[in-house]
Protein backbone atom coordinates (compact mmCIF):
# COMPACT_ATOMS: atom_id res chain seq x y z
CA UNK A 1 0.00 0.00 0.00
CA UNK A 2 3.04 2.22 0.68
CA UNK A 3 3.70 2.05 -2.87
CA UNK A 4 0.39 2.55 -4.63
CA UNK A 5 0.65 6.03 -2.34
CA UNK A 6 4.26 6.49 -3.98
CA UNK A 7 3.02 5.48 -7.41
CA UNK A 8 -0.22 8.28 -6.79
CA UNK A 9 1.81 11.14 -5.71
CA UNK A 10 2.86 10.80 -9.16
CA UNK A 11 0.00 12.20 -10.92
CA UNK A 12 -0.39 15.42 -8.77
CA UNK A 13 -1.29 18.09 -10.93
CA UNK A 14 -2.27 16.23 -13.87
CA UNK A 15 -5.82 14.38 -12.33
CA UNK A 16 -7.84 16.12 -11.03
CA UNK A 17 -10.96 16.59 -10.49
CA UNK A 18 -9.99 12.99 -10.11
CA UNK A 19 -8.50 11.57 -7.32
CA UNK A 20 -4.64 10.55 -7.15
CA UNK A 21 -4.45 6.55 -7.31
CA UNK A 22 -1.42 3.76 -7.44
CA UNK A 23 -2.10 0.39 -7.90
CA UNK A 24 0.07 -2.62 -7.30
CA UNK A 25 -0.63 -6.46 -8.35
CA UNK A 26 1.65 -8.77 -5.85
CA UNK A 27 2.26 -12.48 -7.07
CA UNK A 28 4.06 -14.76 -5.01
CA UNK A 29 5.23 -11.82 -2.34
CA UNK A 30 6.41 -9.93 -5.82
CA UNK A 31 4.82 -7.18 -7.63
CA UNK A 32 4.64 -8.46 -11.13
CA UNK A 33 2.66 -4.99 -12.14
CA UNK A 34 1.86 -1.40 -10.99
CA UNK A 35 0.10 1.69 -12.12
CA UNK A 36 -1.13 4.86 -11.53
CA UNK A 37 -3.67 7.24 -12.61
CA UNK A 38 -1.68 9.81 -14.94
CA UNK A 39 -4.08 11.99 -16.84
CA UNK A 40 -7.75 13.46 -16.02
CA UNK A 41 -10.01 11.31 -18.68
CA UNK A 42 -6.99 8.89 -19.26
CA UNK A 43 -6.61 5.07 -17.99
CA UNK A 44 -7.01 4.55 -14.11
CA UNK A 45 -4.30 3.60 -12.26
CA UNK A 46 -5.58 -0.35 -12.19
CA UNK A 47 -5.56 -0.60 -16.01
CA UNK A 48 -2.46 0.59 -16.14
CA UNK A 49 -1.35 -1.61 -13.77
CA UNK A 50 -2.73 -4.85 -15.01
CA UNK A 51 -1.51 -3.74 -18.44
CA UNK A 52 1.57 -3.44 -17.07
CA UNK A 53 1.33 -7.53 -16.35
CA UNK A 54 3.40 -9.97 -18.65
CA UNK A 55 2.05 -13.18 -17.89
CA UNK A 56 -1.82 -11.92 -17.77
CA UNK A 57 -2.30 -15.90 -16.50
CA UNK A 58 -0.91 -14.68 -12.93
CA UNK A 59 -3.27 -12.40 -12.72
CA UNK A 60 -5.83 -15.43 -11.38
CA UNK A 61 -3.94 -15.85 -8.37
CA UNK A 62 -2.59 -12.42 -7.59
CA UNK A 63 -3.51 -9.50 -5.03
CA UNK A 64 -4.43 -6.39 -5.93
CA UNK A 65 -3.62 -3.59 -3.82
CA UNK A 66 -4.99 0.03 -4.83
CA UNK A 67 -4.94 3.38 -2.76
CA UNK A 68 -8.58 4.32 -3.25
CA UNK A 69 -11.99 2.01 -4.21
CA UNK A 70 -12.01 0.70 -7.84
CA UNK A 71 -14.82 2.75 -9.49
CA UNK A 72 -18.23 1.46 -10.07
CA UNK A 73 -19.52 3.42 -12.48
CA UNK A 74 -19.19 4.67 -16.18
CA UNK A 75 -17.47 7.67 -16.56
CA UNK A 76 -14.78 8.80 -19.47
CA UNK A 77 -13.58 5.46 -18.99
CA UNK A 78 -15.14 2.06 -18.08
CA UNK A 79 -15.44 1.30 -14.66
CA UNK A 80 -12.03 -0.81 -13.06
CA UNK A 81 -14.09 -3.11 -10.96
CA UNK A 82 -15.30 -4.55 -13.98
CA UNK A 83 -12.28 -4.83 -15.23
CA UNK A 84 -11.06 -6.83 -12.08
CA UNK A 85 -13.57 -9.33 -12.38
CA UNK A 86 -13.03 -9.96 -15.89
CA UNK A 87 -9.76 -10.62 -15.02
CA UNK A 88 -10.84 -13.28 -11.87
CA UNK A 89 -8.17 -11.37 -9.78
CA UNK A 90 -8.93 -13.54 -6.39
CA UNK A 91 -8.37 -10.66 -3.86
CA UNK A 92 -8.43 -7.13 -3.94
CA UNK A 93 -6.72 -5.15 -0.71
CA UNK A 94 -8.49 -1.03 -0.67
CA UNK A 95 -6.64 1.65 1.00
CA UNK A 96 -10.08 3.52 1.50
CA UNK A 97 -13.39 3.86 0.27
CA UNK A 98 -14.27 6.44 -2.77
CA UNK A 99 -16.47 9.30 -0.69
CA UNK A 100 -17.54 10.24 -4.73
CA UNK A 101 -21.71 9.14 -4.93
CA UNK A 102 -21.32 7.17 -7.70
CA UNK A 103 -18.71 4.87 -5.86
CA UNK A 104 -19.08 4.96 -2.18
CA UNK A 105 -19.10 1.40 -1.61
CA UNK A 106 -20.46 0.35 -4.82
CA UNK A 107 -17.23 -0.90 -6.09
CA UNK A 108 -16.58 -2.72 -3.12
CA UNK A 109 -20.17 -4.83 -3.63
CA UNK A 110 -19.54 -5.24 -7.09
CA UNK A 111 -16.30 -7.01 -6.57
CA UNK A 112 -17.26 -9.08 -3.75
CA UNK A 113 -20.49 -10.44 -5.62
CA UNK A 114 -18.20 -11.88 -8.19
CA UNK A 115 -16.67 -13.50 -5.23
CA UNK A 116 -13.41 -11.47 -4.94
CA UNK A 117 -11.79 -11.31 -1.09
CA UNK A 118 -11.59 -7.92 -0.43
CA UNK A 119 -10.28 -6.12 2.75
CA UNK A 120 -10.65 -2.17 3.28
CA UNK A 121 -8.62 0.37 5.14
CA UNK A 122 -4.98 -0.72 5.04
CA UNK A 123 -2.84 2.94 5.52
CA UNK A 124 -6.39 4.49 5.57
CA UNK A 125 -5.42 7.92 7.09
CA UNK A 126 -2.77 7.88 4.27
CA UNK A 127 -4.89 7.29 1.87
CA UNK A 128 -7.66 9.87 2.77
CA UNK A 129 -4.23 12.75 3.42
CA UNK A 130 -3.19 11.71 -0.29
CA UNK A 131 -6.11 12.89 -1.19
CA UNK A 132 -7.21 15.50 1.29
CA UNK A 133 -8.61 17.89 -1.78
CA UNK A 134 -10.93 15.38 -3.49
CA UNK A 135 -11.68 13.99 0.41
CA UNK A 136 -12.90 17.05 1.31
CA UNK A 137 -14.54 18.02 -2.21
CA UNK A 138 -17.24 15.38 -1.85
CA UNK A 139 -17.53 15.41 2.01
CA UNK A 140 -17.59 19.43 2.74
CA UNK A 141 -18.80 20.25 -0.70
CA UNK A 142 -16.48 22.61 -1.28
CA UNK A 143 -13.17 23.11 -2.51
CA UNK A 144 -9.59 22.40 -0.37
CA UNK A 145 -8.70 25.82 0.99
CA UNK A 146 -4.93 26.80 1.28
CA UNK A 147 -4.22 30.48 2.78
CA UNK A 148 -0.70 31.56 1.73
CA UNK A 149 1.32 34.86 2.96
CA UNK A 150 4.57 36.20 3.53
CA UNK A 151 5.42 38.16 6.58
CA UNK A 152 8.63 39.87 8.40
CA UNK A 153 10.40 38.62 10.99
CA UNK A 154 8.50 41.66 12.92
CA UNK A 155 4.93 39.94 11.41
CA UNK A 156 4.29 42.74 8.60
CA UNK A 157 2.96 41.54 5.38
CA UNK A 158 3.07 45.04 3.84
CA UNK A 159 4.15 48.37 4.19
CA UNK A 160 1.49 51.33 4.31
CA UNK A 161 1.47 52.31 0.59
CA UNK A 162 0.56 54.91 -1.69
CA UNK A 163 -0.25 54.83 -5.13
CA UNK A 164 3.34 55.67 -6.38
CA UNK A 165 4.55 52.28 -4.82
CA UNK A 166 1.64 50.48 -6.28
CA UNK A 167 2.25 47.87 -9.58
CA UNK A 168 4.62 45.92 -8.46
CA UNK A 169 4.87 43.76 -4.65
CA UNK A 170 6.44 43.97 -1.65
CA UNK A 171 9.10 41.49 -1.01
CA UNK A 172 9.94 39.85 1.92
CA UNK A 173 11.10 36.18 0.83
CA UNK A 174 13.64 34.94 -1.16
CA UNK A 175 14.18 32.87 -4.86
CA UNK A 176 13.89 29.63 -2.99
CA UNK A 177 10.80 30.92 -1.36
CA UNK A 178 9.17 31.93 -4.93
CA UNK A 179 9.87 28.61 -6.45
CA UNK A 180 7.85 27.13 -3.80
CA UNK A 181 5.07 29.29 -4.15
CA UNK A 182 4.80 28.37 -7.56
CA UNK A 183 5.04 24.68 -6.98
CA UNK A 184 2.11 25.14 -4.70
CA UNK A 185 0.22 26.94 -7.34
CA UNK A 186 0.87 24.21 -9.73
CA UNK A 187 -0.88 21.89 -7.29
CA UNK A 188 -4.08 24.05 -7.05
CA UNK A 189 -7.17 24.59 -8.60
CA UNK A 190 -7.68 28.12 -8.38
CA UNK A 191 -6.25 31.21 -6.69
CA UNK A 192 -7.54 33.82 -5.28
CA UNK A 193 -6.96 37.89 -4.31
CA UNK A 194 -8.59 40.48 -3.56
CA UNK A 195 -9.22 44.28 -5.16
CA UNK A 196 -6.84 45.38 -3.08
CA UNK A 197 -3.70 43.13 -3.60
CA UNK A 198 -4.91 42.93 -7.40
CA UNK A 199 -4.33 46.59 -7.75
CA UNK A 200 -1.19 47.46 -5.52
CA UNK A 201 0.82 44.38 -6.79
CA UNK A 202 -0.57 43.69 -10.09
CA UNK A 203 -0.17 40.20 -9.95
CA UNK A 204 -0.42 37.58 -13.03
CA UNK A 205 -0.96 34.87 -10.70
CA UNK A 206 0.42 32.38 -13.28
CA UNK A 207 3.67 29.68 -13.14
CA UNK A 208 6.34 31.08 -14.28
CA UNK A 209 8.75 29.51 -11.84
CA UNK A 210 7.38 25.81 -12.34
CA UNK A 211 6.14 23.73 -15.13
CA UNK A 212 2.72 22.94 -14.50
CA UNK A 213 -0.83 24.07 -15.55
CA UNK A 214 -1.97 27.62 -14.62
CA UNK A 215 -4.81 27.74 -12.04
CA UNK A 216 -7.69 29.28 -12.48
CA UNK A 217 -7.68 33.05 -11.57
CA UNK A 218 -10.17 34.48 -9.19
CA UNK A 219 -10.69 38.22 -8.22
CA UNK A 220 -13.04 40.43 -6.04
CA UNK A 221 -13.99 43.46 -7.35
CA UNK A 222 -17.10 44.42 -6.29
CA UNK A 223 -17.67 47.67 -7.76
CA UNK A 224 -15.64 46.99 -11.30
CA UNK A 225 -13.18 49.43 -10.68
CA UNK A 226 -10.02 47.59 -11.39
CA UNK A 227 -8.10 48.47 -14.77
CA UNK A 228 -8.63 46.34 -17.30
CA UNK A 229 -4.51 46.99 -18.03
CA UNK A 230 -3.68 44.38 -15.38
CA UNK A 231 -2.28 41.84 -15.74
CA UNK A 232 -4.80 39.19 -14.74
CA UNK A 233 -7.33 40.62 -17.31
CA UNK A 234 -4.03 39.68 -20.30
CA UNK A 235 -6.52 36.78 -20.78
CA UNK A 236 -3.52 33.96 -20.68
CA UNK A 237 -5.30 32.10 -18.38
CA UNK A 238 -8.91 31.69 -17.48
CA UNK A 239 -9.74 34.77 -14.94
CA UNK A 240 -13.25 34.67 -13.05
CA UNK A 241 -14.09 38.23 -11.26
CA UNK A 242 -16.26 38.29 -8.32
CA UNK A 243 -18.49 41.44 -8.10
CA UNK A 244 -21.70 43.00 -7.15
CA UNK A 245 -22.92 44.22 -10.60
CA UNK A 246 -22.98 41.90 -13.50
CA UNK A 247 -22.52 38.80 -15.00
CA UNK A 248 -21.04 38.92 -18.36
CA UNK A 249 -18.33 36.23 -20.18
CA UNK A 250 -15.27 37.90 -22.59
CA UNK A 251 -12.79 35.76 -23.85
CA UNK A 252 -11.09 34.10 -20.87
CA UNK A 253 -12.48 36.20 -18.41
CA UNK A 254 -15.55 35.58 -16.81
CA UNK A 255 -17.86 38.29 -14.39
CA UNK A 256 -20.31 36.31 -11.83
CA UNK A 257 -22.62 38.42 -9.66
CA UNK A 258 -22.69 37.85 -6.05
CA UNK A 259 -24.17 39.31 -3.37
CA UNK A 260 -22.36 41.34 -0.98
CA UNK A 261 -24.78 42.21 1.58
CA UNK A 262 -23.96 38.74 2.82
CA UNK A 263 -20.67 36.86 4.04
CA UNK A 264 -18.66 36.30 0.55
CA UNK A 265 -16.56 33.49 1.17
CA UNK A 266 -19.39 30.67 1.34
CA UNK A 267 -20.63 32.08 -2.10
CA UNK A 268 -16.89 32.05 -3.83
CA UNK A 269 -16.38 28.84 -2.53
CA UNK A 270 -20.09 26.89 -3.40
CA UNK A 271 -19.26 28.36 -7.41
CA UNK A 272 -15.90 27.14 -7.24
CA UNK A 273 -17.75 23.58 -5.95
CA UNK A 274 -19.99 23.82 -8.92
CA UNK A 275 -17.13 24.38 -11.10
CA UNK A 276 -15.18 21.22 -10.07
CA UNK A 277 -12.48 22.96 -8.77
CA UNK A 278 -11.24 20.95 -5.97
CA UNK A 279 -8.82 23.13 -4.78
CA UNK A 280 -8.23 27.29 -4.10
CA UNK A 281 -5.33 28.89 -2.86
CA UNK A 282 -6.04 32.31 -0.90
CA UNK A 283 -3.32 34.78 -1.92
CA UNK A 284 -5.03 37.98 -1.02
CA UNK A 285 -4.46 40.51 1.55
CA UNK A 286 -5.11 40.66 5.53
CA UNK A 287 -9.19 41.65 5.04
CA UNK A 288 -9.59 38.37 2.52
CA UNK A 289 -7.23 35.90 4.48
CA UNK A 290 -9.20 36.61 7.88
CA UNK A 291 -12.61 36.89 6.34
CA UNK A 292 -11.52 32.92 5.79
CA UNK A 293 -9.80 32.45 9.02
CA UNK A 294 -12.90 34.38 10.71
CA UNK A 295 -15.64 31.73 9.31
CA UNK A 296 -13.39 28.64 9.64
CA UNK A 297 -12.96 27.63 5.54
CA UNK A 298 -9.55 27.18 5.39
CA UNK A 299 -7.61 23.80 5.81
CA UNK A 300 -4.17 24.58 5.46
CA UNK A 301 -1.85 27.94 6.38
CA UNK A 302 1.72 28.20 4.34
CA UNK A 303 3.11 31.17 5.80
CA UNK A 304 6.84 32.21 4.59
CA UNK A 305 8.70 34.38 7.17
CA UNK A 306 11.15 36.04 5.16
CA UNK A 307 14.76 37.85 7.02
CA UNK A 308 13.14 41.06 7.11
CA UNK A 309 11.70 43.78 9.86
CA UNK A 310 9.37 46.44 8.50
CA UNK A 311 8.95 48.22 11.71
CA UNK A 312 5.70 49.07 10.73
CA UNK A 313 3.02 48.65 7.95
CA UNK A 314 -0.37 45.82 7.93
CA UNK A 315 -0.09 43.39 10.36
CA UNK A 316 -0.43 39.50 9.34
CA UNK A 317 -3.30 37.81 10.13
CA UNK A 318 -3.59 35.48 13.29
CA UNK A 319 -3.53 31.75 13.08
CA UNK A 320 -6.26 30.53 15.92
CA UNK A 321 -3.81 28.45 18.35
CA UNK A 322 -5.72 24.91 18.18
CA UNK A 323 -3.84 24.27 14.82
CA UNK A 324 -0.76 21.86 14.10
CA UNK A 325 2.30 23.09 12.15
CA UNK A 326 5.97 22.04 11.19
CA UNK A 327 8.11 24.53 9.58
CA UNK A 328 11.03 24.49 7.15
CA UNK A 329 14.18 26.85 6.62
CA UNK A 330 14.44 28.17 2.91
CA UNK A 331 17.52 30.10 2.46
CA UNK A 332 17.39 32.97 4.93
CA UNK A 333 13.30 32.45 4.71
CA UNK A 334 11.08 30.09 6.69
CA UNK A 335 8.47 28.47 5.97
CA UNK A 336 5.50 27.21 8.69
CA UNK A 337 2.18 25.24 7.10
CA UNK A 338 -0.57 25.03 9.65
CA UNK A 339 -2.84 22.64 9.64
CA UNK A 340 -6.95 22.71 10.75
CA UNK A 341 -7.61 19.92 12.59
CA UNK A 342 -11.02 21.18 12.90
CA UNK A 343 -11.46 20.71 9.36
CA UNK A 344 -9.55 17.78 8.60
CA UNK A 345 -10.91 14.82 6.59
CA UNK A 346 -8.70 12.50 7.95
CA UNK A 347 -10.23 9.88 10.28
Amino acid sequence: MKRCIELARLGAGSVAPNPMVGCVIVYQGKIIGEGFHQKYGEAHAEVNAIDAVTRSGLLKESTLYVSLEPCAHHGLTPPCSDLIVEKQIPRVVIGTTDPFSEVAGKGIEKLRKAGIDVEVGFLENECRELNKRFFTFHEKKRPYVVLKWAQTLDGFIDIDRNRENFGEPTWITGDLALRLVHQIRSEEGAILVGTNTAEKDNPSLTLRHWAGENPVRALIDRNLRLSSALNLFDGFSKTLVFNAKKNDLTNNTEWIKIDFEQEITPQILTNLYHRKILSLIVEGGKQLLEGFIRQNLWDEAHVFTGNKFFYGGISAPKIPAHVNHCGELLDNDRLTVFINRRQSTIL
